[in-house]
Formats: structure tokens, sequence, C-alpha cells
């Protein structure tokens, strides 16, 4: 299974009233459940009541050392994921999201928007660190508030959202790989709408961005994601699956236990068989041959058995892999939730144009993740 899960270090929103002298800028939201980005409007009204920006940092020194090492493929992707918690009036054109490399440290309180009086130490639209500290998000105006950052396109990122809101996986690499190279220091990353949308004189109201952050207690914290193809092929003296017969196959694990600890890595045995064989007089059964999926193109899939969510889905980095015994896989437990279950699906794609065919095998197999 390669893929490698980083949750945050910290996260925080930051939030500004119309006027950006306001008290506003000075609260701290870094122990809040939700992240927001957007601007909103007084009730009834075209006038701006406040504008809303996220921060959210993750450890990168122990990725950095296996990406050094080897344990993690050259070809590394990553992908930040953020998880919906309900946006709204997401009704215009225009639901792009930016990400930008912080340039600057901060810190991040334990203040909600809930609070009354609000806190104001920890960051804020204002400050770095809190209001007593007076370390200013500023290299020379109240226009750097707000979060300074790097804006050269090998420091940024975007994201289009559908008009209803929904879940984002917005490719960093190659802000990731700067970070790891050292060119930045690891400030973490700013979320924001365009400047266009920010814009007070904007009367368009282009809706909130919310998304869960890592103080929410849902299984939808924000995770860095890292992808890597480890899959490898050597088939010895193996058939190969008959193609056209898909469709009759079922999947069997027969190495699948029923829990596994957290932090384990063990290889699961993968192998199709025909759900029903047709009656021959050969000496040995049918059933025992074993056939292996076709390379490069057979995928697996991890699924939280209560929810739903996709925590691994089919692609690079979940390809099977095969030896002389069978297709196979590694299941990498690390950045799994402990105490829930999880379901693993099969994908084998096979054919091209018109004559392409994809085959979902799901034979409810499952395994639970302990302490």
């Amino acid at each position: 299974m390669a893929h490698y899960f980083i949750k945050p270090d910290k996260d925080a929103t930051l939030i500004r009233g119309a006027s950006i002298e306001g008290t506003s800028s000075k609260f701290n939201l870094g122990g809040d459940e939700i992240l927001e980005v957007g601007k909103a409007f007084d009730a009834g009204s075209t006038s701006v009541g406040s504008i809303q920006r996220a921060l959210i940092k993750f450890p990168l020194t122990q990725v950095s050392k296996s990406v050094a090492n080897g344990e993690i493929g050259s070809d590394v992707k990553f992908y930040l994921n953020l998880y919906d918690a309900g946006s709204f009036e997401l009704t215009r054109d225009d639901n792009s999201l930016e990400v930008y490399v912080i340039s600057q440290s901060w810190t991040e309180g334990d203040g909600k928007l809930t609070d009354s009086p609000h806190i104001q130490e920890g960051v804020s639209w204002r400050y770095r660190t809190g209001v007593t500290q007076s370390l200013e998000w500023k290299s020379g105006s109240t226009s750097d508030w707000g979060a300074t950052y790097f804006s050269s396109s090998f420091y940024s990122a975007s994201f289009m959202f559908s008009k209803t809101g929904s879940d984002a996986r917005i490719d960093v690499t190659q802000m990731v790989n700067t970070l790891i190279s050292g060119s930045a220091s690891n400030e973490g990353f700013l979320l924001r709408r365009p400047k266009s949308i920010e814009a007070l004189g904007n009367s368009n109201n282009y809706g909130v961005l919310k998304f869960f952050s890592s103080d929410t207690h849902t299984i939808y914290y924000p995770k860095l994601e890292a992808v890597w193809d480890d899959a490898s092929w050597s088939t010895g003296s193996l058939s190969s699956t008959d193609l056209d017969e898909l469709g009759k196959l079922e999947v069997y694990l027969t190495s699948l236990r029923q829990q596994y600890k957290l932090g384990s890595v063990s290889k699961i045995r993968v192998y199709g068989r025909e759900r029903y064989v047709a009656r021959s007089f050969a000496t040995s059964s049918e059933y025992l041959t074993v056939k292996y999926f076709p390379s490069a193109s057979s995928f697996y899939s991890i699924t939280d058995s209560k929810t739903d969510h996709v925590l691994i889905p089919f692609g690079s980095g979940s390809k099977l892999s095969c030896d002389s015994t069978s297709n196979f896989f590694k299941l990498k437990t690390d950045g799994l939730e402990p105490e829930r279950y999880y379901n693993i699906h099969f994908k084998v794609v096979s054919g091209s144009g018109i004559n392409k065919t994809v085959e979902y095998l799901d034979n409810k197999h499952s395994f639970k993740i302990v302490e």
C-alpha cells in the first residue's frame, strides 16, 4: 500500500471584519473544529461582514527522510485532503480555492468562534503569535495581514469546487518538494479565495468553504497524503486470468486477518478463481489453479466500513503486485484510525476504447485496526 498519511501539526482560521482594524482581526480560532475560507455578508445586505482564510501545517521531517532513503519512491505525489463540513452559498461559477506556502512562523492557539470573550492569544488575521507578543503578519503594511506567503508558482496550487461543495484532494506535490528541498522553511499552507473574490468592492456572494479541522471529533481531519507506485511484477509459472471471464471471478484473500495492530505491515495474498468451474476429467481440481490479474491495471481500494469514506482510492498507489505465488499488496496500517473496521475492494481494467471493460470485484473482505 503505497499511501502514507500525515496528520496536521496545527491549523487555524483567520477572520477579519469589514474594517481591517476591527476587533475580529485579533481573534484566535486555533482550537475550533471548523476551518473556514471565503467571504460572508451581513444578513440581507451586500455589505461584507467578514473574510476568512485558513492555515494548516504538516510535519515533513519523517517523509523527507523516507524519500531520501528510498522508503518512499522518487515518483511520489503529495495531496492535501480536506473534508467538507457544510460549505454554503456556493452558487456561482468561481468556486476556486488557492493554496500558498506560508513565509512566516505562527502559533496555533486554542480559541474558538463561540468563545465569549474571544481569545486573542495565538494566530489571528493581524498577529502571528498573539496580541501581547505583537508579532504581526507584516513586511511593510496592513495588506500583509491575513498571513504572508510566497506567491510564485513553485509555492502555490489551486482547486475548483462544485456548486454544492465537496471534499478536496489537491495536488501539492511541487509545493511539498520545494519544502523538503529546504528552499523554504516549512511554516505550512495558507488556504484562501482569489483576491478578486475577497475584494471588499465585489458584492457578489461566492459563499464560504468549510472544512473539518484537526480538532474535529470525527475521522475527517485534514491529511497530507503521499502516493507512489510500489508494485512489483514477476509471475513465474502462473497463468494469466482470462479477461473475458472477469465477471465470473471471485476474489479470495488467504492471508487476511480479522485484526491488525496500528503501525503493522502485512502482505495480503490475492487470488482470483471462477465462481462455478465446469466439470472436467482433470486429475486436479480447477479450484486449485492460481491465475494472476493483468499487470498495471489491477487495483485495490480501502474504505471505512461505517461511512464508506475512501481512504485508499483505486490508482497508481494501489496497484496489485505479483510474484510466483499469487497477486498481493502490502497493507500498511499507519494513517488508519484505530478501533474502526475497513473494507477491501478490487478493480480490474482490460482493453481500451469501445472495448474497454472495468470489473469491480467485492467479496466483503474486512478487517479491524487496534491500538
